[in-house]
């Protein structure tokens, strides 16, 4: 069987920013879903809003399915450049390789600005 293509879309600094703010205020004000087999849980019931995945995971095999299974719900994703910034945005005291807002609260503007400037990447 030929191995998944993995591609890792770079995004700008603001997006990915944005991105942890959001995480950050959804973990206070709404909900929040962390860790690879939670967050594809997420995805595959079309609850996530927002899943954002550290790029320096390895082996990149844990996260390989995301971006493609994101893609397959519709469901806007970003890559950050550290897992340690998206374990300590998810409030963990270790990196994280993936997360995702389930419940954006107060980040719902958030989300909704990264969604719009997601689907203009994508174009």
């Amino acid at each position: 069987m030929a191995k998944p293509t993995y591609v890792k879309m770079d995004f700008p600094q603001d997006i990915q920013d944005k991105a942890l703010e959001a995480l950050e205020l959804a973990r206070d004000t709404g909900k929040i879903r962390k860790g690879t087999n939670e967050v594809t849980k997420a995805i595959e019931r079309g609850v996530a809003q927002l899943v954002i995945v550290g790029e320096d995971v390895t082996p990149e095999e844990i996260v390989a399915h995301i971006p493609a299974l994101s893609d397959e719900k519709k469901i806007p994703y970003v890559f950050v450049k550290k897992q340690q910034e998206l374990g300590a945005a998810s409030g963990l005291e270790v990196g994280c390789a993936t997360s995702a807002i389930v419940d954006a609260g107060k980040a719902k503007a958030l989300v909704d600005e990264i969604t719009q400037k997601f689907g203009a990447l994508k174009a």
